[in-house]
């Protein structure tokens, strides 16, 4: 039985398809990362998984319970960390963890193990109110709150949004740890660098999963050639080269332009054709993939689909 059974799940708000038929699996002690960019419907699934939403079409099991016929079952047995903060800003750190171990029946000291490594490093600053937090000490916190009861599965909704990179760093970090303790984690995040922090990851866009694998062995399987091209006149080029029969794709990257061909070539032989045509390029390497890369490119066949 896998911790997490979501089967044919599908949701609309009115006449928008939030979700549109989601199947995945989460084992015990998985780490499974949703990539997908906001109001790609990550927010709404976990919603249904928690039990604070129900599907239109489909079905879904938390720790072997059906998500509406034995919600009350799947509370007990939860963490759930929503991507706005949602803790008593009026209570200090140490009451808000108290009162979330007080409501799931349970005390700091009985489940102490599971968060003391989270919690002493926000222990100094126990009186302190959580609205007074910074970012990354407000994420703790609230992991500590989700963690308290002992939960089997814990939900974290773009948990690292808005939070500095060493903040999130270290809240990967401490996941990587609670999975050894046979926790099965679903994180969603829009960060495409955070998905290499996964065991296995599902690429979802506008309510459709695109593709479920280890973030290693989609980037592995990804065959098309990808070229990385530095110029001064991006926008130019750019718009020169979604206009060339031998382009797929080409996308901005930072201070570089991603190109997918139909075929090989030769770098030499696009800097010279560039060259030609009167653009400044400074550089042509072939590269590998990453995540966004391939996210892109699925993204842009499904629009194809569509069309």
């Amino acid at each position: 039985m896998s911790a997490i059974e979501v089967e044919h799940i599908s949701r609309s708000y009115g006449e928008v398809l939030a979700l549109d038929d989601i199947n995945f699996n989460v084992e015990e002690g998985e780490l499974f990362g949703l990539i997908g960019p906001d109001g790609a419907g990550k927010s709404t699934l976990f919603r249904i998984l928690t039990t604070l939403l129900i599907a239109d079409k489909g079905k879904a099991r938390v720790v072997g319970h059906d998500v509406v016929e034995n919600y009350k079952d799947i509370r007990k047995k939860v963490g759930y960390m929503p991507g706005r903060f949602s803790l008593y800003q009026d209570l200090s750190v140490e009451e808000n963890l108290s009162f979330f171990a007080t409501i799931f029946g349970t005390t700091i000291k009985e489940n102490y193990d599971l968060v003391k490594d989270i919690y002493i490093q926000i222990e100094p600053f126990k009186k302190r109110l959580a609205g007074k937090l910074s970012g990354g000490m407000k994420q703790k916190l609230a992991l500590c709150c989700a963690l308290i009861h002992k939960p089997e599965v814990l939900f974290l909704d773009e948990p690292t949004t808005g939070v500095d990179a060493v903040s999130r760093k270290e809240f990967w970090d401490m996941l990587q740890s609670l999975k050894k303790k046979n926790i099965a984690i679903l994180v969603s995040t829009p960060y495409m660098d955070e998905a290499s922090l996964c065991d296995r990851i599902g690429l979802i866009q506008k309510g459709k999963i695109l593709k479920i694998d280890k973030p290693q062995q989609m980037m592995n399987d990804f065959k098309k050639p990808l070229y990385a091209i530095k110029t001064n006149e991006t926008y130019n080029t750019l718009q020169y080269l979604r206009q060339q029969d031998f382009t797929e794709s080409v996308l901005p990257f930072g201070e570089y332009l991603h190109l997918i061909t139909r075929e090989r070539l030769n770098t030499e032989t696009i800097k010279i054709h560039l060259k030609q045509k009167g653009f400044t390029v400074s550089e042509v390497k072939e590269i590998k993939p990453t995540v966004e890369d391939i996210f892109l490119d699925l993204s842009d066949n499904e629009e194809s689909l569509i069309k």
